[in-house]
């Protein structure tokens, strides 16, 4: 078995009917889903709701590019554990390394892992916008927990 890393945000999610294709195991495409899920409780713990982005500073955020591999399935029941961590800021996005781990009492394995570009973007014209500074020092902040 593997092991999660320690510290870090986690998410826990339970794999259901929905979630799974004709085989039985997770579609492949809902780890995007539990992925994009993942990243948005971690802005919530850093303070930072999505919608409050738009309101007050006019901006979203957008993930640009993914990349990912799958290494071993979800299936229906499972209790997945989904980390989020930084990798490299820049000035308007940030890159995720994040994780499907399935814990099954004290054993864990990992299923699936990306690389998740997110870039801030104008709401309106979607164009990249630096990050406010306020979102800035939260960001940094909640991935740098010291």
């Amino acid at each position: 078995m593997d092991s999660p890393p320690t510290g870090g945000f986690k998410w826990p999610v339970r794999v259901y009917y929905e979630d799974t294709d004709a085989g039985g195991v997770v579609f492949y495409a809902n780890y995007l889903k539990f992925f994009e899920r993942a990243r948005t409780e971690w802005l919530r713990a850093a303070g930072i709701g999505q919608h409050v982005l738009v309101q007050e500073h006019g901006i979203v955020f957008v993930v640009r590019h993914v990349e990912i591999d799958y290494h071993a399935p979800a299936k229906l029941d499972d209790e997945l554990s989904i980390t989020v961590a930084v990798e490299k800021m820049g000035g308007a996005s940030v890159y995720f390394v994040q994780q499907a781990w399935r814990i099954d009492g004290e054993e864990a394995r990992l299923l699936t892992s990306a690389c998740v570009k997110v870039v801030c973007v104008d709401a309106g014209a979607m164009r990249p916008a630096p990050f406010p500074e306020t979102v800035l020092q939260k960001i940094i902040l909640l991935s740098n927990p010291s």
